[in-house]
C-alpha cells in the first residue's frame, strides 16, 4: 500500500569536505608548488559556493489519493554570502571530486556524504536526501520511466519515487466512460460504482448532462428520466405514452385510469365490467352493435331468447306489428321498408 500520495519534493545538499584533525608540527618545508596554490585557490573559491536546496513535501502521509502538485521550490543560498538566489556550479560535481582526490593525496580525510540508495556508493559531492535516503542526484529517478527527480515534484508510492505523469497513469482512478485518470480529487465523480470526469457522466441516450432530476440505471448505464421512461417504461395501451404513477392492467397491458374506455363512445366502465372485441375494451351497447346482437325495436342488446327476421334480432316482446303493435309469430309477417306488419294490417294499408 502507498505510504502517501502527496507531492514530495527532495532535499538537495553541496556537503563539503571536513578535514582530519591536524598533523604534528614538521620541519619548514619547501616553497609552495604550483599545484598547492592550485588547490589553495580552489579552497578559498569553494567557500562562497556551498548551497542547499530545500524541497519540503506538501502534506502528510495518508493524503488524498489525488494530490495537486506543487511546483518546484527555487534553489536557496544557504553558505556564507548568502544573499538570494543561486544555483550551483554547472562543474561543482568536478571540481568536488577533483578536491577529494588532492585531499587524498595530502593525506586528509574526506567525509562522504552518505551512501546513495540507488548504487549503494559513497556519496563525496552533491548529496540529494528523499524517502529519509540519500542519493546522487543523478540517480534519483522516476520508478517508472527513469527521468530525474531532483528539480520536480514527486510521488512516492510503496517507498518508489514517480514523476507525476507516470503516478496518475499507474495508480489514479480512472474514467468510466474516457477511461483517462482523474488527477484532481475534488472534481472526481462516483456512480454506479465507478468512478467518471463530470463532464463525461451523462445520459447515455441523448448525451446531456444530468440536472436536479439525477439519473436512472439500466444495464449499467445511466438515463435521463425522460430518456428512460420513454425507453423502458411500460406503455399505455390507450395513448402510447409511459405508464409512470397509477394505472389498470387489462387485456394483456396496462393503462392509465383515464386511458381505458369504450373504443366506441369514450365513455368509462362506471360498472367496473367491460366487452372485449378485437383486444379492444367495449360499453355492452356498442359490443352488441359490432357484434349484430342489439334488438330493432328497442335498441338495446339482446342478451337472452331472441328472434330473428328479416335479416335482424329482436327480443321476443318487442317483434310486433308496426301499426296495431300485436305480437306477431315468426312466419306470419309481412315487411314493408324496414317495419314488419302483421298480415292484415299489412293488407289494409298497402293492397
Amino acid at each position: 500500500s502507498a505510504s502517501g500520495c502527496q507531492p514530495q519534493h527532495p532535499s538537495l545538499s553541496a556537503v563539503p569536505s571536513s578535514p582530519a584533525p591536524a598533523p604534528q608540527p614538521l620541519p619548514p618545508s619547501p616553497p609552495a608548488t604550483v599545484a598547492a596554490r592550485q588547490l589553495d585557490e580552489l579552497l578559498a573559491a569553494l567557500g562562497p559556493t556551498q548551497s542547499k536546496v530545500s524541497l519540503v513535501p506538501r502534506g502528510e502521509e495518508g493524503g488524498p489519493a489525488l494530490p495537486r502538485p506543487s511546483h518546484p521550490p527555487s534553489l536557496v543560498a544557504a553558505g556564507p554570502g548568502a544573499g538570494g538566489p543561486a544555483g550551483p556550479e554547472p562543474s561543482l560535481d568536478n571540481m568536488l571530486g577533483s578536491l577529494a582526490r588532492d585531499l587524498q593525496e595530502l593525506g586528509i580525510a574526506a567525509a562522504p556524504a552518505g551512501v546513495c540508495a540507488a548504487c549503494r556508493k559513497p556519496i563525496a559531492g552533491k548529496a540529494l536526501t528523499a524517502l529519509g535516503r540519500a542519493w546522487h542526484p543523478e540517480h534519483f529517478t522516476c520508478a517508472r520511466c527513469g527521468q530525474e527527480l531532483g528539480g520536480q515534484p514527486f510521488f512516492e508510492r510503496g517507498g518508489q519515487a514517480y514523476c507525476e505523469e507516470d503516478y496518475h497513469q499507474a495508480f489514479s482512478p480512472r474514467c468510466a466512460y474516457c477511461a483517462g485518470p482523474i488527477r484532481e480529487p475534488h472534481v472526481l465523480l462516483t456512480a454506479l460504482d465507478q468512478t467518471w470526469h463530470p463532464e463525461h457522466f451523462f445520459c447515455a441516450h441523448c448525451g446531456k448532462v444530468f440536472g436536479d432530476d439525477g439519473f436512472h440505471e439500466r444495464g449499467g448505464r445511466p438515463y435521463c428520466r425522460q430518456d428512460f421512461l420513454a425507453l423502458f417504461a411500460p406503455k399505455c395501451r390507450g395513448c402510447e405514452r409511459p405508464v409512470t404513477d397509477d394505472y389498470l392492467s387489462a387485456l394483456r397491458g396496462v393503462w392509465h385510469p383515464e386511458c381505458f374506455v369504450c373504443a366506441e363512445c369514450l365513455s368509462g366502465f362506471a360498472s367496473g365490467s367491460f366487452f372485449e372485441l378485437e383486444g379492444q375494451p367495449y360499453c355492452e351497447l356498442h359490443f352488441h352493435q359490432r357484434q349484430g346482437s342489439v334488438c330493432h325495436g328497442c335498441g338495446r342488446p339482446v342478451t337472452g331468447r331472441c328472434i330473428t327476421a328479416a335479416g335482424r334480432k329482436y327480443h321476443p316482446e318487442h317483434f310486433i306489428c308496426a301499426y296495431c303493435l300485436g305480437q306477431l309469430q315468426k312466419g306470419s309477417f309481412r315487411e314493408r321498408g324496414d317495419k314488419t306488419y302483421c298480415r292484415a294490417c299489412h293488407d289494409k294499408l298497402f293492397l
